[in-house]
């Protein structure tokens, strides 16, 4: 006897379970674009590198080594493979954790971004957080006196802040707060009595000599960053702050801005509950490039300051051709802009309610 069964439909997962692998898939993508975006920039970093006019076999051995000296100094870095080879080796040192080794002083090119890259992240860190904290009240200040005396002169600090090149403002800087007030602390991190006298934990003076209790090295290194600091964040202050009142501007001639000052809504609650919420978003982004854009290119206060950090180092092994420090740098560069676009994807999800 045959009895009739029914096709029960297929099961389909919870609506959490859904959204919880659209998500995996979708951070799944972004993860593999961010890997295929930084072995882009090294096959294009390494192939102009091999073209550049810059000879790093003579900045070796010197113009007047004879040619034998020059074959075999080349063939001792591998410059006289071709160059799929020469790109081959440098991933699989690479994959091992190895970034090779600095023509410009001998050491593990890992070893002198860690030691280097900790004094601009000091500065860009200070810079960035003095950007925001003046940038960002400066823009919602200016949107909500759009076209009086207010707007204008804050969009003429930050057309100043913004178009004034940053090395001027370092150089008056220095004669200013330097030579003729004596406030600041002059170029290099720290003053010479307290060189090498902080032990050191993490590479930052400030929180190293904070946190061993060494309250004058603190003290020093405090009036040596915080000129070059304002400087920088007087730069990013300016894009900040521009890019704050665009975008509260939009925001304040929407419809719903105009419902809740008819509601009769305090004006600080709909400027900043209502309008500078649905910016931030949109904020984050901005800040995050901003503070890549610090860590990378603050090469110039950095020379104007004498500040070993990581610009410097990577100008100088540029100008000397050492491609493995120039490609261990660009690598670091690439991934910190990576990263910070990850976390800005991961922010959105907190603070935009429409990405859950």
């Amino acid at each position: 006897m045959f009895t009739k069964t029914s096709l029960a439909p297929a099961a389909t997962p919870a609506p959490a379970m859904a959204a919880w692998l659209a998500r995996a898939r979708a951070w799944r993508s972004r993860l593999l674009t961010a890997a295929l975006t930084l072995l882009g920039l090294l096959v294009l970093t390494f192939f102009i590198g091999r073209v550049m006019p810059v000879d790093p076999v003579l900045a070796i051995v010197g113009p007047d080594a004879d040619t034998s000296t020059y074959n075999q100094v080349a063939a001792q870095l591998g410059l006289n493979k071709p160059l799929y080879v020469q790109f081959g080796h440098y991933l699989g040192e690479l994959a091992h954790g190895r970034l090779g080794i600095s023509l410009l002083t001998g050491n593990a090119v890992s070893a002198d971004i860690a030691r280097v890259f900790p004094a601009t992240a000091e500065l860009a860190t200070l810079a960035i957080v003095i950007g925001v904290l003046t940038g960002v009240p400066l823009g919602v200040f200016a949107a909500t006196r759009h076209g009086g005396w207010g707007d204008n002169v804050v969009r003429m600090i930050s057309l100043s802040g913004y178009s004034v090149p940053v090395f001027w403002f370092a150089m008056m800087g220095l004669l200013v707060f330097y030579a003729w007030l004596g406030w600041a602390g002059g170029s290099g991190r720290i003053d010479l009595e307290f060189d090498g006298v902080v032990r050191p934990l993490t590479g930052f003076l400030l929180f190293d000599s904070a946190v061993t209790g060494n309250w004058a090295a603190c003290a020093s290194a405090l009036r040596h960053v915080l000129l070059p600091a304002c400087i920088l964040g007087l730069h990013t202050m300016a894009y900040i702050s521009r890019m704050t009142r665009s975008f509260m501007l939009a925001q304040l001639s929407q419809e719903y801005i105009l419902t809740a000052r008819v509601k009769g809504l305090p004006e600080w609650q709909v400027v900043w509950r209502h309008a500078f919420r649905n910016i931030l978003v949109q904020l984050l982004t901005i800040v995050a490039l901003a503070y890549g854009g610090l860590l990378e290119g603050a090469v110039l206060v950095e020379t104007v300051f004498a500040w070993p950090g990581f610009g410097q180092y990577l100008t100088n092994s540029l100008l000397l051709g050492d491609m493995n420090a120039v490609m261990g740098c660009v690598l670091v560069v690439g991934i910190i802009f990576v990263s910070l676009n990850l976390l800005s994807d991961a922010l959105y999800n907190i603070f935009d309610p429409r990405m859950h």
